[in-house]
This record gives structure tokens, sequence and C-alpha cells, in this order.
């Protein structure tokens, strides 16, 4: 597994990785992560893959982190 790219946005840590033909975007917020499959044939060059952690995609990466949250800690105080 190929490390591409990893940074944090708005304490969102994202990590790119290239891995069997295909490019791993990560998304991590505190104990919850989001991971995102893309087939290396689908980009003609790895800055396309910028289109992730920018604009609407992102913005809904982030609102399910919220509502990941909300159900996660209901999940912990009824333990």
């Amino acid at each position: 597994m190929r490390v591409v790219k990893e940074f944090l946005k708005e304490e969102v840590r994202v990590s790119v990785f290239s891995w069997n033909n295909k490019y791993l975007i990560k998304f991590e917020l505190g104990p919850l992560e989001q991971t995102f499959k893309l087939s290396e044939m689908d980009v003609l060059d790895e800055s396309d893959l910028e289109a992730f952690w920018k604009g609407t995609f992102f913005d809904l990466v982030v609102q399910r982190f919220e509502e990941m949250g909300k159900t996660f800690r209901a999940q912990v105080e009824n333990l």
C-alpha cells in the first residue's frame, strides 16, 4: 500500500492510499472513519482526487460524521 497524501482539513484527517489498482480515500474524525474506494482507472491524474476533499462531497462527509457521532454516543450511553 502506497501513501499518496495525508493531511488535516477542518479537524478531519484525510489519507489517500494506492493499493491493488484502487485509491482508498479515508476520512477520520475521533473514533469514526469513512473510507471510499475508487478504481485507479477512473482517475486520469492524482490531482483529480482533490474533488473528494473540496466542495459538496466533503461537506456531506462532515455531515455524515455528525450523524455517526450522534448514533455512536447514543449507543455508548445505553451500554
